[in-house]
């Protein structure tokens, strides 16, 4: 019950909030990797469905998409588009999770240099050592990584969106690549991903004394988005609405366990002790 109760009844200090996010922005975006990570990752994600769908723009209309062999809701996709159009959607659609993907790996990329990086830069013990909560602490360092994350991936699939619009003809087809279920995806079901993978992070980085070596254990963090872009490909699963929210309340169900398993690893005292 002590994390439950770190978590809905103390307080919150939004001052001690804002200046900790501030101070997390200020020493993490002069590291190079973490901002190659937030500003160049995301666009590249972007630039490759958009490269397939310009590769695709020029195809014969008249060529014979070959549907049969694909899965029965794949091959719906396609309704009466034209097999040009049909292809650039089935292709296409294929990587829209890899919108998924970032805010999974941007997390997993800061965490541990927040974390493991103030032990070794030794600014953590003043900040563990102020009357701040640890509830507020760990607030303040989900929001300081999961803010930028959203926003890189909201605004990278803006650009997708508005590349799509200009390489897509066909309304029918924009329309098919656009469907309801990727917005619940990225919007409703990246910032629960995004939490589970900062969480996650957060706890094995204090345990970590090597921002390397924790960096490279939470970076398994993707694999299951992995699984699923692969089980996707090969026709095993298929991301329905439904599927989409049943995913977003499992992984959200998760972030509140993690949450307050957090508070339980996340000992401040053990962490001045074993890195003192």
């Amino acid at each position: 019950m002590a994390g439950w109760n770190l978590f809905v009844c103390e307080p919150m200090n939004v001052l001690s909030i804002r200046t900790i996010i501030r101070k997390e922005w200020a020493e993490l975006y002069e590291n190079t990797l973490v901002l190659l990570t937030v500003a160049f990752l995301p666009l590249i994600f972007a630039a490759l469905p958009l490269g397939i769908l310009w590769s695709t723009s020029g195809l014969d209309s008249g060529i014979q998409a070959s549907t049969e062999a694909l899965p029965s809701q794949v091959a719906g996709l396609c309704g009466d588009l034209s097999a040009a159009a049909c292809t650039q959607v089935i292709i296409a659609s294929q990587f829209m999770i890899l919108f998924m993907m970032i805010p999974l790996i941007i997390p997993a990329t800061i965490v541990p240099y927040s974390i493991v990086g103030e032990k070794t830069q030794r600014t953590l013990e003043p900040l563990l050592a102020t009357p701040v909560s640890t509830a507020d602490l760990l607030l303040a360092k989900n929001l300081a990584t999961i803010i930028p994350a959203l926003l890189a991936t909201w605004v990278t699939f803006g650009l997708y969106a508005i590349g799509a619009r200009l390489l897509i003809t066909d309304p029918g087809a924009l329309a098919r690549l656009f469907e309801a279920r990727w917005f619940l995806a990225i919007f409703v079901a990246g910032p629960f991903l995004a939490l589970f993978a900062n969480v996650l992070s957060l706890m094995v980085s204090a345990r970590a004394n090597d921002p390397r070596v924790a960096q490279q254990v939470t970076s398994f963090v993707v694999l299951p988005v992995i699984l699923l872009f692969l089980g996707q490909i090969v026709g095993w699963i298929y991301f329905s609405t439904a599927f989409v929210l049943v995913m977003a309340l499992v992984v959200a169900l998760l972030d509140i366990a993690l949450s307050l398993l957090a508070v339980r690893v996340f000992d401040r005292e053990s962490i001045l002790t074993r890195w003192s």
